[in-house]
């Protein structure tokens, strides 16, 4: 199993490689000197950076720019494919982004990793993965982050509900939490997300009951521990975050997963 410490020193302008996780592997805080591109073709992945939490199912792709700190936990087994890419090509992003995975950007993908380890790609290379960069920048976002405000106070309540999704504190508790009055708590933190307390920690539930689901917890079990009274009302709820049930997103999940040679 690779890991970020042993890739090799390389001047080949993109460095991939197939990996395997397995279950409870962490990935310590760490950075790259080039951009990462990731895509999950088993098993769901949870990325955290210093801006906000990630949730990496199958059949999506992460971009994590150059210099970005990371940390990668899998719950269970998790295997993906990784491209390493030096800053000459393309308009690489500068945000995180998980998006949707085209065809052509699998065969892209796939086609880069077969590139010859060497110095200098030839000019077909090289409009290849200029091609897999103009192709990404077209590809719709998932709505996979939770995003973490910069203020420290608020931030303790947010790092404190990605810990713990189920806690059902309410809003009073939260705000004492973070030492303020409930009308300056709820300002700030909509200033900051973009959204009420109430809307984040609904993204935060559905992404981990997404983890757990596609891990083989059943939907029963998931909700009652994410502190919902019904299995239907977290049904609910999942449907319109992620926009489809549980078990129909699953079943998309499965059905999609690309099988890499």
């Amino acid at each position: 199993m690779k890991r970020s410490a042993d890739l090799p020193e390389t001047l080949s302008p993109v460095l991939a490689f197939e990996d395997c996780y397995p279950a409870r592997y962490v990935d310590a805080m760490h950075t790259h000197d080039r951009g990462q591109l990731s895509f999950a073709l088993s098993g769901v992945m949870k990325i955290a950076t210093d801006e906000g939490s990630y949730f990496l199912p199958p059949n999506r792709a992460i971009w994590i720019p150059a210099g970005v700190r990371h940390q990668v936990y899998c719950r269970g087994e998790v295997r993906f494919l990784v491209l390493y890419v030096d800053a000459q090509f393309g308009r690489q992003s500068r945000t995180t982004r998980v998006f949707e995975v085209s065809p052509l950007v699998r065969a892209l993908m796939g086609e880069v990793a077969t590139f010859t380890d060497r110095h200098v790609f030839n000019e077909r290379e090289n409009k290849l993965v200029d091609l897999l960069f103009e192709e990404m920048e077209r590809m719709p976002l998932v709505l996979a982050r939770a995003a973490l405000p910069t203020d420290r106070q608020l931030r303790r309540v947010c790092e404190a509900i990605i810990a713990e999704p189920s806690d059902t504190r309410s809003i009073d508790a939260w705000a004492k939490v973070a030492g303020m009055g409930r009308r300056t708590f709820t300002r700030a933190f909509r200033n900051e997300t973009g959204m009420s307390l109430a809307v984040w920690r609904s993204q935060v539930r559905v992404m981990e009951a997404a983890e757990r689901i596609a891990s083989g917890e059943s939907i029963n079990t998931v909700a009652y521990e994410m502190g919902y009274e019904s299995a239907s009302a977290f049904i609910a709820m999942f449907h319109r975050v992620l926009g489809a049930p549980p078990r129909a997103y699953c079943r998309a999940q499965r059905e999609t997963q690309m099988q890499w040679p």
